[in-house]
């Protein structure tokens, strides 16, 4: 009940910020009635179908539903009598949700009150809740339990500051930890800091990442391919993609780029800002410079035979970073000059781009220390060291398909957690009938 009351305290304080937000950029209008409420028996009902049993899978946004595709593929086709429930917390990652699984089966997941998730628990007839990386919500884990609905953890990851966080609030936070089923963890590292938190021992287990086997394996795809064409390529060009950016971050690049297309006309350059409300400001950013913002929402066919040099390409769409990984040569992951702590490195890795990232990658600490360590990646401190390492991919090519190669060489060496991950889950369902039974 406490936390009911402190959740509600804390929404009431920053109801302000909230409205500014949905009135000014429309965030949090969508799925009210499912976040405070809830999913009502009629919702699940369509995304149960004739199905007895529910997997009820939950990715907070973007980056974690794209780890469930061949997660939700593997699992349909080995119980296709089980019914898997996809929810996601942020506007982003739901319209991506939808994209990969259809709109029926799709739903916000509700926040930590106690009665909305065991609404949501109750009508979907929850066998089994699976949590993308970590979300620890004390109502939803606790009440799932009561339930009888397993709880599990894959693609676990937990950095040594979050780990020393929860420790600190342990009196509060520890029981939540302790109830979790099994978690798989994508180091070892993570599995040591799971315990120390509370998870016992015995049901923790390292099953590697699952970045690295959705990472991408080749450009020969279509979707890499139609951005190619789209984009008026020639095989002269060498284009940099500086994806996932925050503020600051876009201006550096245009610097870079404007002190470098001069001596170097085949460089041209791709910009991918993490987030929505953003787009705008880039598209700003990049015509104050003197250069020409092509935008991506805006041009829905080819938009010219041939890219100019004086030509930005703006993604201004969500879910597509991933193939325009695949149209550079030269990579640089955003999120990592400034605050944010780093995005995903393993998506361009896996096509054998050259990748660079910057100083903080503590999201993804484990997996950059790897590819630096494979010489896979360069870790690059601020702008002028950034310039430094595009210029030497523009005038050094066999150097930066090499850091490329050894990039998909680790990427390809380190494939697997997909299926330790499913034997994890299936062995779960196992437990539960056995228990049923």
């Amino acid at each position: 009940m406490w936390l009911n009351i402190a959740y509600a305290a804390a929404l009431t304080a920053v109801s302000p910020l909230v409205l500014h937000r949905m009135i000014r950029h429309g965030r949090y209008r969508r799925g009210i009635g499912q976040k405070l409420l809830g999913l009502s028996s009629e919702q699940a009902a369509k995304i149960r179908g004739d199905a007895e049993r529910t997997i009820w899978l939950h990715a907070v946004s973007v980056g974690e539903v794209n780890l469930l595709p061949e997660l939700v593929r593997r699992l349909e086709k080995q119980h296709p009598e089980i019914a898997l429930a996809i929810s996601s917390s942020t506007d982003t990652g739901f319209d991506l949700a939808r994209k990969h699984f259809g709109d029926e089966r799709v739903f916000f997941c509700p926040l930590d009150f106690s009665w909305a998730v065991r609404r949501t628990l109750k009508n979907l007839r929850c066998e089994q809740l699976v949590l993308a990386e970590l979300e620890l919500w004390p109502n939803l884990i606790r009440c799932a339990q009561d339930a009888n609905c397993s709880v599990r953890v894959i693609n676990g990851r937990l950095s040594q500051t979050s780990a020393a966080r929860y420790q600190q609030f342990a009196k509060v936070l520890r029981p939540t930890f302790e109830r979790l089923d099994a978690v798989g963890c994508q180091d070892a590292l993570a599995a040591e800091r799971f315990v120390d938190c509370g998870v016992a021992p015995e049901n923790v287990t390292v099953t590697g990442s699952l970045k690295f086997d959705n990472a991408p394996r080749s450009r020969d795809t279509t979707e890499v391919n139609e951005r190619i064409n789209w984009s008026g390529i020639d095989p002269w060009h060498r284009v940099w993609c500086f994806g996932s950016t925050q503020a600051g971050e876009e201006a550096m690049a245009l610097r870079v780029y404007q002190s470098l297309r001069s001596k170097h006309p085949e460089l041209r350059l791709i910009l991918v800002p993490r987030h929505v409300e953003r787009f705008e400001e880039v598209a700003s950013l990049i015509q104050s410079q003197g250069l020409s913002a092509v935008r991506r929402s805006s041009n829905d066919s080819q938009y010219a035979d041939q890219w100019e040099s004086e030509e930005v390409i703006l993604i201004d769409t969500i879910g597509e970073l991933r193939h325009w990984w695949g149209v550079g040569q030269i990579a640089t992951v955003g999120g990592s000059f400034g605050d944010r702590g780093g995005q995903n490195m393993l998506e361009p890795a896996g096509y054998g781009c050259a990748v660079s990232f910057g100083p903080n990658t503590k999201n993804f600490d484990t997996i950059a220390k790897q590819l630096i360590a494979a010489d896979a990646a360069v870790r690059v401190a601020d702008e002028a060291e950034l310039k430094q390492f595009v210029s030497r991919c523009l005038t050094d090519i066999p150097a930066a398909d090499s850091l490329g190669q050894s990039a998909r060489d680790l990427v390809n060496k380190h494939r697997g957690a997909y299926q330790k991950t499913l034997e994890m889950l299936i062995l779960a369902q196992v437990e539960s009938r056995q228990q049923a039974a």
